[in-house]
């Protein structure tokens, strides 16, 4: 047998019902939704982050260990969506990733900015 056949590389991913049913009952108050520490995590994503943005996410993380909490960048991104995915669930469209998103559609479409398709696609239907 050649070397690497034999395993398939076929990643098994939740199906479309999965991904769309509410992850809690009912609305999470701000402060219930929690990032998971330092454990195995066997879900991922790729997020591409300009130069500046990951030099922001180790100051960052820099700055809370001269307060005393050691973590590493991985957790502190969990931390940081868990805090926007709470604030969404609390305050929707006045939420403040919402306001932002909807912010930066506007400003792109006075100053001609490109924005790839899939973010000019509007908000997902309820």
């Amino acid at each position: 047998m050649a070397a690497g056949r034999g395993r398939s590389r076929r990643v098994s991913i939740p199906g479309v019902a999965e991904l769309l049913r509410p992850a809690a009952p009912g609305p999470v108050a701000s402060d219930e939704r929690q990032a998971t520490g330092r454990e195995r995590h066997d879900q991922k994503i790729t997020v591409y982050l300009s130069a500046g943005e990951l030099l922001d996410i180790e100051q960052a993380r820099l700055a809370l260990r001269r307060y005393g909490f050691l973590i590493d960048r991985g957790r502190l991104v969990r931390e940081a969506i868990a805090i926007l995915l709470a604030d969404l669930d609390a305050r929707g469209k006045d939420s403040l990733v919402a306001r932002r998103v909807r912010a930066s559609h506007n400003g792109a479409a006075h100053n001609g900015a490109g924005i790839a398709p899939e973010d000019t696609a509007g908000p997902l239907p309820s």
